[in-house]
């Protein structure tokens, strides 16, 4: 089966390409009599739309989310959810120099090498533009879950090149990530950050960096105990990002420089008799199933492929070649990635959290 859908009981199927006509994402398993209008998702689409600051794409597009089916007076009718929203800035000669030839960073190859063709038009299918449907979607999921049991995922940038943040994930408020157009919450941080990136742009490369993730208000007792841990799944979603290249979760590659001793999270008795654990090195999981405790985690994110520096590469024919990209691209993808780190976060514990009910009730 083509990897378009993920979910099992949760199930997003995305459409579209970077310069087609439209993104689409059907929405199938939404429980029905949730309220859902146009506002519920536009405004996360808003946040990972490109033209939103001076260190993004110029690209202009207002991203208008439509939904087609699945509600009826205002609440899902828990039939599939179709979502589609129409590509209306797409510059398709920006990209027609790049028919023939192979850009470094990108998929141009591996996809000429699957399906024996490519759509070259801003790379198609392997476009970040495919990531509208999946935030439009883990819109939904964050509505039910935020009602369902109070949920809240916080992601972050942390670090750009190697400047990082100063800051308790703990601590992070999502008003404090919305700030600045970086949306670190550490300001200071993020001004040093700001300046990096548009010096690389002026220069004509691009950087990377890390956004953290935190995901609060899950209770004890979600994912499968082998192959659908809940990190495993969550590890699956993030990798699935375009740029990303590294997860860590918990203590992460911190975690081989500590002892038994101090990495084990032991485990005490609040006033109301809930069990917590002291420390939170696991990130919110034991054996792959939640504690209740926050899940935190890690994304590094590679620097963006296109660039305006001239690189060498080869054409169709493997002929040598010079490439410098044209376009309107992100010089760091981060601040627009945050949302799609939320969106995918909230897509594995809607799926979790259906799968967990169907099997406990």
């Amino acid at each position: 089966m083509p990897g378009n859908t993920f979910g099992q009981l949760f199930k997003v199927t995305t459409a579209g390409e970077s310069h087609g006509g439209a993104l689409a994402a059907i929405v199938d398993g939404c429980p029905p009599g949730l309220e859902l209008a146009v506002e519920d998702i536009q405004g996360e689409l808003d946040r990972r739309r490109p033209g939103q600051s001076e260190i993004t794409t110029q690209r202009q597009e207002k991203d208008k989310i439509e939904i087609m089916s699945g509600v009826t007076e205002g609440k899902t009718t828990g039939t599939p959810i179709l979502l589609i929203a129409y590509n209306k800035d797409a510059k398709s000669e920006d990209y027609r120099k790049l028919k023939d030839v192979y850009r470094p960073g990108h998929a141009d190859y591996t996809y000429q090498a699957k399906y024996g063709l490519r759509d070259w038009r801003g790379g198609g299918r392997a476009s970040a533009r495919e990531t509208l449907a999946r935030v439009a979607a883990g819109a939904i999921a964050q509505k039910y879950l935020r009602e369902k049991m109070k949920f809240e995922v916080v992601s972050y940038v942390e670090q750009v090149g190697d400047i990082k943040a100063d800051i308790d994930y703990r601590q992070v408020e999502k008003k404090d990530v919305e700030g600045n157009s970086l949306r670190c919450p550490d300001k200071q941080a993020a001004k040093e950050m700001v300046a990096l990136i548009e010096k690389v742009r002026a220069e004509g490369d691009s950087i990377g960096g890390v956004i953290r993730g935190v995901i609060r208000g899950v209770p004890a007792g979600l994912g499968e105990p082998v192959f659908d841990k809940l990190p495993a799944d969550l590890a699956k979603a993030m990798m699935s990002i375009g740029a990303t290249k590294g997860f860590e979760y918990g203590s992460g590659f911190a975690a081989p420089a500590m002892r038994g001793s101090e990495h084990n999270d032991a485990f005490c008795a609040n006033d109301k008799c809930k069990i917590k654990t002291c420390s939170n090195h696991a990130g919110g999981t034991l054996g792959g199933i939640t504690t209740g405790e926050d899940i935190h985690f890690r994304l590094a994110f590679k620097p963006v492929a296109t660039i305006g520096k001239e690189q060498d590469t080869v054409d169709k024919d493997g002929n040598k070649a010079k490439l410098s990209a044209a376009g309107r691209h992100d010089p760091c993808v981060l601040p627009r990635a945050v949302p799609i780190v939320d969106a995918m976060a909230a897509l594995v514990i809607m799926d979790h959290y259906l799968r967990h009910r169907a099997q406990n009730s």
